[in-house]
């Protein structure tokens, strides 16, 4: 399968400079491995590098994006409710930098399976019937729950829904880390580092909000 590697580049240009280095006399410098987020880097020998800078991607990333399309389009579908539902600006807010941000995700993930020549599904198959089919995602059940409140309880309910629903992807993330040979395709290891920062900063937001909210 065809694919690019973040990591494999970032090794080459450490392996050319050693190469340089060597040439000039001097002694190499270490390769250097940057690890996944929440990890450290660490050193790897040679042969090592030259085998990363090949790296492909796999089934695991592909039906990882496969499954992942769902979180973003479900996050879009609950912001639509909020901006009929809330008075609170601060609210408001909240849903535009959320729909912006989950939007862009939808986008590049199919971009990334398209290029790859992979099946891209539709955002919102895998949520509209049936039983929650992965961590995070709301069911049919809780989004009507969500869609039948408002005001001040369907503020409460739309950040807990939300957290919950972010920290799903979270774990899908880490999942994904888990498996062995997987998240090494550059778009992949952008993408997921990205959606784990981006995450975490709205789930601390959110937070605050809701305790703000429930005093």
């Amino acid at each position: 399968m065809p694919g690019g590697s973040r990591i494999g580049p970032v090794l080459m240009i450490f392996v050319a400079t050693a190469s340089c280095r060597s040439v000039a006399g001097g002694s190499s410098p270490p390769i250097v491995r940057p690890g996944a987020p929440g990890e450290p880097s660490r050193v790897v020998a040679p042969s090592v590098a030259a085998d990363l800078s090949n790296v492909r991607f796999t089934n695991a990333d592909v039906t990882f994006m496969q499954g992942m399309i769902a979180h973003p389009a479900q996050a879009v579908e609950m912001t639509g409710l909020l901006k009929t539902r809330t008075s609170s600006e601060d609210m408001k807010k909240l849903a535009l930098r959320i729909e912006l941000s989950q939007a862009d995700e939808i986008r590049m993930m199919e971009r990334w399976l398209r290029d790859r020549r992979q099946e891209v599904p539709d955002p919102h198959a895998s949520h509209l019937h049936g039983e929650m089919p992965m961590p995070g995602l709301l069911t049919d059940a809780q989004m009507r729950q969500l869609g039948a409140a408002s005001g001040a309880d369907f503020d409460r309910l739309f950040l807990e829904d939300m957290i919950r629903h972010h920290d799903g992807a979270l774990v899908m993330v880490k999942d994904l880390l888990a498996t062995p040979g997987a998240a090494q395709d550059s778009d992949i290891f952008t993408f997921i580092s990205d959606v784990d920062a981006d995450q975490r900063m709205e789930m601390e937001r959110m937070g605050a909000m809701l305790r703000e909210l429930v005093k």
